[in-house]
């Protein structure tokens, strides 16, 4: 019995030595804006995957923070996802990016809960039979929003404000809605701004419209000339706003910059060809449909060079 089970051992060592050795998938990189998670970790990401049989990973953070990390070479992508052309210019200015292309767009928006006494109210400003900030302005009305220290999201809707006094000719709306920049009692964090006021503990909140649309609140849009979302208001229109912030003891001045989202290729991507690729897609039809599927506009503006 013991040399039949040595040539059946010899066989089967024979037999795994000419198996064919399945490669594992290339890893595929993406850093995006953290808004993006749902548009790129459940759509884009998987079908590029698919499509060129990789290994689609994808993190997502604050925008400028990604910028940095790849600028001081402490993260390597294939591809970073910006929303606005600031985290972009960290990267120009380190020498990592030379162009950077628009693949979507969104605005800023005002989200209302569903489940607050004001719900009526801001249905019938959404379908513009009153004007939107005078149901803010009513008595108990509470205003969520995020802090502009640390998030775009809460620069952004300060300007919204700020755009909407001049727009409107209502001189005292960000004083009498938002009170101070910096109000303790409006302000959470990003990752809870649009929960709380899902479950009805605020009556309307600030938004990205992507991001609104994607948990399917209620919402009222807002023109151009105050949502932020078109690059050809910027220099006559949305440049005329600007405010301070103390930052670490400093006195800040921030400015708009519109709601676009740019993807780049990084100059030390592992695959700079795959990466193109994946922008490519991004803008192909069937990229543009997912963004629109995800509550995302079109791309709008030039080449960032």
């Amino acid at each position: 019995m013991k040399p039949r089970n040595t040539a059946v051992y010899l066989i089967a060592a024979t037999t795994l030595m000419t198996l064919p050795v399945i490669a594992s998938a290339q890893d595929f990189r993406v850093a995006y804006a953290g808004s993006m998670g749902a548009v790129m970790d459940l759509h884009l990401g998987p079908a590029f995957a698919k499509a060129h049989k990789v290994n689609y990973q994808g993190e997502g953070q604050g925008a400028y923070g990604l910028a940095h990390l790849i600028a001081g070479h402490k993260l390597r992508t294939d591809v970073f996802v910006s929303i606005t052309p600031g985290p972009i210019e960290v990267l120009m200015k380190a020498g990592l990016v030379k162009e950077a292309y628009p693949v979507a767009s969104t605005a800023m928006c005002i989200a209302y809960s569903p489940n607050s006494p004001y719900t009526k109210d801001f249905e019938k400003a959404a379908a513009g039979k009153m004007p939107w900030y005078k149901v803010l302005q009513m008595p108990g009305v509470r205003f969520g929003r995020t802090d502009p220290k640390t998030d775009p999201q809460g620069q952004n809707i300060v300007f919204t404000f700020m755009l909407a006094e001049k727009y409107y000719h209502q001189p005292d709306l960000v004083k009498n809605i938002l009170g101070p920049v910096e109000n303790q009692q409006q302000i959470f964090t990003e990752a809870s701004l649009l929960a709380r006021l899902k479950s009805g503990q605020m009556a309307a909140s600030s938004g990205y419209l992507s991001a609104v649309k994607s948990l399917h609140l209620p919402y009222i849009t807002l023109p151009d000339q105050i949502n932020l979302s078109d690059p050809a208001m910027s220099k006559d229109w949305y440049s005329k706003v600007h405010f301070t912030l103390n930052v670490d003891g400093k006195t800040k001045t921030v400015h708009t910059q519109p709601l676009v989202f740019y993807a780049a290729v990084p100059s030390d991507a592992p695959d700079p060809k795959l990466g193109m690729a994946f922008i490519h897609f991004m803008t192909s039809p069937q990229g543009q449909a997912m963004f629109k599927e995800t509550g995302y506009s079109e791309p709008k503006g030039p080449v960032l060079k």
